[in-house]
């Protein structure tokens, strides 16, 4: 399915009642994510699961892909066999996923999509991490009873394309992590290299293009394009931001732009 002229849909339009699962039997995150691709494989939506399970641990170990709140959105983009494959389930007693703040994940959204189709993943993001943040949506999943009312609450995602640069919902700590491994490219050995090139490749694959280009263009001109708020101030110009932007940034893992520099705002790192 075609996203980039998209503005709206619906989660519903993604996945099938087949495609959801109440209970998890897993007991740790590989094995979550094995019986998630177990049913994807079921449907015939991937032909082979090894090596995008394999990628998807690949992902995991840069970063877990646990963005708080007892959320997981596992992904991978590679060609298995469908522009677009998802699966969701839930664990009653949670599973250890690692996840950004320290809590076991109850709710797992796993996403599979063709490396032809840009933006389409970041689409699926920001419209599912939005709902899911909202706490009395997140317990009517954990508490559905049925797998026929655990589908229906899946089915009021609506999906939206952010149609703004200011914020972009996508992690910050993804794009920090990417700069992180660009500054270790330009002084790493050559056998070093190559591993961080194929970490930074596995980061860009579920960028936007234009994000990307924004990235890249700031690091060749200053060496580093993502800069901390610090005491309400962008510390890559040390201009002070929008009150707005800095209270939205603290605690958050959205992405933002400084107005004055240019680069991408992320809130300070704690020790």
């Amino acid at each position: 399915m075609e996203t980039k002229h998209l503005k709206s849909t619906h989660f519903s339009d993604y996945i099938e009642p087949s495609q959801v699962v109440l209970n998890l039997k897993a007991k740790n995150k590989v094995e979550a994510l094995e019986e998630l691709l177990d049913i994807l494989e079921k449907q015939n939506l991937i032909k082979n699961k090894k090596p995008i399970l394999t990628r998807i641990i690949d992902r995991e170990r840069l970063e877990s892909t646990g963005i708080g709140h007892c959320i997981a959105l596992p992904h991978a983009r590679i060609n298995a066999g469908h522009d677009i494959a998802v699966v969701a389930g839930i664990s009653k007693k949670g599973i250890e996923f690692e996840a950004i703040d320290g809590k076991n994940v109850k709710i797992i959204v796993l996403i599979i999509w063709n490396p032809t189709i840009p933006g389409l993943f970041n689409h699926l993001f920001a419209g599912i991490a939005k709902f899911l943040m909202q706490t009395k949506f997140r317990a009517r999943l954990i508490e559905a009873k049925s797998k026929k009312e655990l589908y229906q609450v899946f089915s009021e995602i609506e999906l939206k394309i952010p149609l703004h640069m200011d914020k972009i919902m996508h992690r910050a700590g993804v794009l920090w992590k990417l700069q992180e491994i660009e500054i270790q490219i330009k002084k790493a050995k050559k056998e070093k290299k190559a591993e961080l090139k194929q970490q930074s490749e596995l980061i860009r694959n579920e960028l936007d293009t234009t994000l990307l280009d924004r990235f890249d263009r700031l690091m060749e001109r200053y060496g580093f394009a993502v800069a901390e708020v610090e005491d309400g101030a962008c510390q890559g110009c040390y201009i002070n931001v929008a009150t707005g932007m800095g209270s939205a940034i603290e605690g958050s893992n959205d992405i933002y732009v400084c107005e004055n520099c240019g680069k991408f705002l992320v809130a300070t790192k704690k020790e």
